[in-house]
């Protein structure tokens, strides 16, 4: 299971999450966020990371031009669709695409089989905010065929990770929040902690 820590927006806290064990890291490009960060900012943040760990630009709404506009700026190695964009966007995107799907109640997961090979990341829904709410969804209705596809995201934290490594087994999962001391600061403990209590699952998983 992977693990993508989101809404970087320092070098510290990039540097600290990648050496902690994130495999993948978020820069969110969507102006109405707390957590925004300048296609020339996550360049400079960029240029401090090991070619190995994946710098994932999340976007909202957003013309493709511009999409691969800011990815080349940035240099970035993936795009995050992260609201309502039809799967025609998918073709004028330049690098891979993980669509996110806000879930609540009502949600229909055959609209999955409309996005055909990409990564669907599920993140609980709210009216207010495209993500990074620290709320969940009922995890217990995904369907198990998608399971290897799917990022996990929405209220993911060191009290439900035992749930998720043992049950839910996403192929990855989307941490911001929950890791955070406030809007766009990652906290060291709690990062800490957490990957902590990852090793802890993988050697009792071995």
């Amino acid at each position: 299971m992977k693990v993508k820590i989101c809404g970087i927006t320092n070098t510290e806290d990039a540097i600290m999450c990648e050496s902690s064990g994130a495999h993948a890291l978020g820069f969110i490009f969507y102006k109405g966020s707390k957590r925004y960060i300048s296609p020339e900012a996550a360049y400079d943040i960029i240029q401090s990371l090991s070619p190995f760990t994946m710098k994932v630009g999340v976007f909202v709404n957003e013309l493709p031009e511009t999409i691969n506009k800011t990815a080349l700026t940035a240099k970035l190695n993936a795009i995050q669709l992260h609201s309502e964009e039809p799967p025609d966007t998918i073709n004028s995107i330049l690098l891979p695409v993980i669509k996110s799907f806000r879930v609540d109640d009502n949600f229909d997961y055959g609209i999955l089989k409309n996005y055909p090979n990409i990564f669907y990341l599920l993140d609980a829904y709210s009216k207010s905010e495209y993500g990074g709410t620290g709320n969940t969804f009922n995890w217990a209705k995904i369907p198990n065929n998608y399971k290897n596809k799917i990022i996990l995201a929405g209220g993911v934290s060191i009290d439900n990770l035992e749930e998720i490594y043992t049950k839910i087994k996403p192929a990855a999962i989307d941490l911001s929040s929950s890791l955070e001391s406030e809007p766009g600061k990652k906290d060291k403990q709690k990062v800490n902690e957490f990957f902590n209590k990852l090793s802890e699952l993988r050697r009792e998983a071995c």
